[in-house]
């Protein structure tokens, strides 16, 4: 009796599946899912950019859908024959994870903006429906495999250690590799199709076994997939080029023949003069030339190290107007540099020098009292990557400078301005001087956008860097003293152990202000 209770019947005509078969599906398809969450991110990050919320939403969006699909995958199972239903499954999720790249590009070019009801909406279109039935699948694999209550245990563990492992490993193909080689449309068609076929594969092999309706695909889902990969080839794209952290593109100003702007997904990150290098079109970077003009001699040659490429507008500038200078760039994107050669006219030479890496890291190679200036002007989207605003990172930064040395930095964000005033406290526990130039309304607190932080361990010429920026046409301030300390306040100190800068930034300007 005890025997007759352990034991599970399998629907009429069928047994479990082979070992490999079960193996690749539940691999397969647990890997789609993650291909679908790393890639969705890239895909909506054009039109929504790449900030804390859009990660959150598509890592939020992908767990719902696995846990909706595990959910109701294992309800069905237990209800209907799993063999009906498993090819269809994989046709279905890997159609739609074709056709979320159309439908999600002509669903941005209307949703374009970061406020939440655009990121929520674009990171559930990419993501929810094509996982959630992919992730149906692991259950109904389970269902067929078991015999008797006595191997349940090992079925379900086994079947989720495959999974687990199909996930792992598309996670780093994905991030490491895929990315790098291929564009994000290519990732996700081929992904798709890969599913798509062996869906077709496993519904030909269980109706040739089993008969019936077992196994059965509906021709409309191949139709789905068909369709996506056609829509998908001429769904417009932001893009000229995806680069392994951006969709890239550079524009002609219609108002100055020679100017071009990069555009890093929805920000204009450099503005270059190709005929012109002393021509700075953006105000923040004309602040950062007006520190590097009245802090040295005219002319003087300098040792600069800049954190962050972009179009290496900077570089370019101090090339110019400091002849001899020697510039060594860290830019952890390849694709920019590439852009930066073919479309910017980079000319790279022993006096200007370009190390694909992330800043941080070549920071930590920087020989002790090397650089007369540092120049930060990195951003993921709108924030500063975390890791070169902390106590640890500026250590770094001041090690590298010779006495006398500065550091300028690029920051961004708006009211209540409580990044840049935890970024000020932070470059005031490392460095005994430090400037903040800005407009006076963001001095006032009142408004925000590009502000420029100075730090040095000497004193800083504060009314020669005024004058330097009438120079170059701005009217900002420069606060430091009992003005910098009542403006910072009692913002925290980041560091390694604690920077929250995507929770203390506020990267638009509030509506109607």
């Amino acid at each position: 009796m005890a025997g007759t209770e352990r034991t599970l019947v399998r629907p009429t005509g069928t047994g479990a599946l082979p070992g490999w078969v079960t193996a690749a599906v539940t691999f397969l398809a647990s890997g789609a899912v993650l291909v679908l969450e790393i890639a969705g991110l890239r895909l909506i990050a054009p039109y929504v950019g790449v900030t804390l919320q859009t990660n959150t939403a598509v890592i939020g969006f992908a767990l719902a859908a696995i846990a909706l699909g595990a959910w109701a995958g294992g309800a069905v199972a237990d209800r209907t024959d799993p063999r009906r239903l498993l090819a269809p499954l994989l046709v279905a999720g890997g159609a739609l994870v074709v056709a979320v790249l159309p439908v999600v590009r002509f669903a941005g070019s209307v949703l374009t903006g970061a406020d939440a009801g655009s990121v929520l909406l674009l990171a559930a279109v990419a993501v929810v429906v094509p996982a959630a039935l992919l992730s149906a699948v692991p259950p109904m694999v389970v269902k067929l495999q078991l015999a008797s209550l006595a191997e349940t245990g090992a079925v379900v563990g086994r079947l989720s250690g495959i999974g687990t492992l199909g996930g792992i490993a598309a996670t780093f193909a994905t991030g490491f590799l895929l990315i790098a080689v291929f564009p994000v449309s290519g990732i996700l068609v081929g992904t798709g199709l890969v599913t798509v076929l062996a869906g077709g594969a496993v519904g030909f092999w269980l109706r040739r076994r089993s008969g019936g309706s077992a196994g059965r695909v509906p021709l409309a889902l191949f139709l789905v997939a068909l369709v996506g990969a056609l829509l998908a080839a001429v769904a417009p794209t932001p893009c000229q080029a995806e680069t392994a952290y951006h969709c890239a593109r550079v524009v002609a100003d219609p108002e100055r023949a020679s100017g071009r702007v990069l555009l890093l997904d929805t920000l204009r990150h450099s503005y270059v003069d190709l005929a012109d290098p002393t021509h700075l079109e953006f105000e923040y970077v004309r602040a950062i030339a007006a520190v590097t003009d009245a802090t040295a001699p005219a002319g003087r040659p300098l040792s600069a190290l800049h954190l962050g490429g972009g179009g290496l507008t900077v570089p370019r500038y101090l090339a110019a107007v400091r002849p001899g200078t020697a510039s060594l760039v860290l830019e952890v994107d390849p694709g920019v540099v590439e852009i930066d050669r073919e479309q910017l006219g980079l000319v790279e030479s022993d006096r200007l020098r370009v190390r694909v890496t992330d800043a941080r890291v070549g920071l930590a190679d920087e020989a002790a009292g090397a650089r007369d200036l540092v120049v930060g002007d990195a951003f993921g989207g709108l924030s500063v990557p975390w890791q070169l605003t902390t106590v640890e990172a500026l250590d770094l930064v001041d090690r590298a400078l010779a006495d006398g040395g500065v550091y300028v930095a690029n920051l961004i964000d708006h009211p209540p301005l409580g990044f840049v005033r935890a970024e000020l406290a932070t470059l005031r526990a490392v460095f005994p001087h430090v400037l903040l130039l800005a407009r006076e309304e963001v001095v006032a607190g009142e408004d925000g956008g590009n502000v420029v932080v100075v730090a040095s361990r000497s004193p800083l010429p504060a009314d020669a860097i005024g004058a330097a920026l009438r120079g170059h046409d701005l009217t900002w301030q420069v606060a430091g003293g009992q003005r910098l300390a009542g403006f910072v306040g009692d913002a925290e100190v980041l560091t390694d152990d604690s920077a929250p800068v995507d929770q203390l930034l506020t990267p638009y300007a509030a509506p109607g202000s």
